[in-house]
């Protein structure tokens, strides 16, 4: 077998630790996992840096010499400015680092469909391509720091001669604690709350996501695809749309999401209420829980992110993805969204997150 090595940037977030656990179960994959606080994981050797401060991350990665480099990480700026001034940053100074050891044959990045959604100033906003989003369709004319990160790579490229992929999921469900995305732990942590408390477990999000057709990207699944963009030469120096391959309505996610928590979903009342608001005053609701229940975690910040949440389910707008590109070079994978979220809420029960 060929023996590679792999660096993920993020290697805590949603997408890093899935990508990380899988590589790391293979025995021709060599894995370095690099975060600011990375956490121990079985066969991923951890690298602290922090991606922000270059001297002290060139010594960091001093001797790893990767094969292949997997971007999975972002820092949320107050405007889109500061996003795109410290996102693209953290991708420069990653590849700056590597590049004298001239080891690199791949670098993978992870963005997202605010490609063309457009970022979260403007999101959803303007004229924007028809759905399902396909490739091609190429960028908006506003500034966004996917385009800078993308930009960052794709110059290191030419002066380095590594190849390159872009993934652009959508809302992405999977295990991991403390992201800044990350919709499955927050409904659990909301339907935990409601189910504990007697509230009505309310949608937060629009009309149009409530009854229109959407469609998500399991963790796994993106990791996944991350390994067979990375090592098939037909994907190299392309960008990809990533999701399941399922579609469905919310007013239908909403019901199998209260079942597998033993609660009756509310009606739906003409407009969302987001959790943002309904979580506000919960913080101290959520401690209680867990302290009644020896969780592992009685800080509710730490788990829920109402404000991301909030932003996908109020979308004005229908999203869908088009992933024929993937299918015709040969990735195939399926993944059903209800079971992605039965999945997530299980291990997140079996680690004691919720009760």
């Amino acid at each position: 077998m060929t023996s590679r090595t792999a660096l993920v940037v993020g290697a805590t977030g949603i997408v890093g630790l899935n990508l990380a656990t899988l590589l790391a179960d293979q025995p021709d994959w060599q894995v370095y996992g690099l975060a600011r606080n990375p956490k121990p994981g079985k066969g991923v050797q951890a690298v602290a840096a922090d991606l922000l401060k270059p001297d002290a991350l060139r010594d960091a990665i001093a001797g790893i010499e990767p094969t292949h480099v997997f971007v999975t990480t972002w820092m949320r700026q107050p405007t889109e400015a500061e996003n795109i001034k410290v996102n693209a940053a953290m991708v420069r100074n990653v590849l700056d680092a590597l590049s004298s050891a001239a080891s690199v044959q791949h670098v993978a990045l992870v963005t997202g469909l605010k490609h063309y959604l457009g970022p979260f100033e403007n999101y959803g906003k303007g004229k924007l391509p028809a759905t399902p989003f396909r490739e091609e369709q190429g960028r908006l004319e506003v500034a966004n720091f996917y385009y800078a990160q993308e930009d960052e790579v794709f110059a290191a490229a030419q002066r380095d001669g590594f190849t390159w992929s872009v993934h652009r999921p959508h809302t992405i469900i999977g295990y991991a604690l403390g992201n800044a995305m990350n919709m499955g732990v927050t409904l659990a942590t909301y339907a935990t709350i409601c189910r504990e408390t007697g509230l009505p477990f309310l949608f937060p999000g629009s009309g149009v996501q409530w009854n229109g057709l959407t469609d998500m990207t399991d963790a796994r699944l993106l990791a996944r695809h991350l390994q067979w963009a990375s090592t098939t030469p037909a994907a190299q120096n392309e960008a990809f749309n990533v999701v399941n391959g399922d579609v469905f309505r919310w007013s239908w996610m909403w019901q199998q999401i209260a079942r597998w928590f033993d609660i009756e979903p509310a009606a739906f009342p003409g407009k969302g209420t987001p959790l943002e608001l309904q979580l506000a005053d919960k913080a101290p609701v959520w401690a209680e829980i867990a302290r009644r229940h020896n969780l592992a975690e009685p800080d509710l910040k730490v788990l829920a992110s109402a404000w991301h949440t909030d932003a996908d389910l109020g979308r004005p707008i229908e999203v869908l993805t088009d992933m024929s590109k993937s299918r015709k070079l040969g990735f195939l994978d399926y993944q059903p969204t209800d079971e992605s979220f039965f999945d997530l809420f299980a291990k997140l029960r079996e680690q004691r997150i919720i009760p």
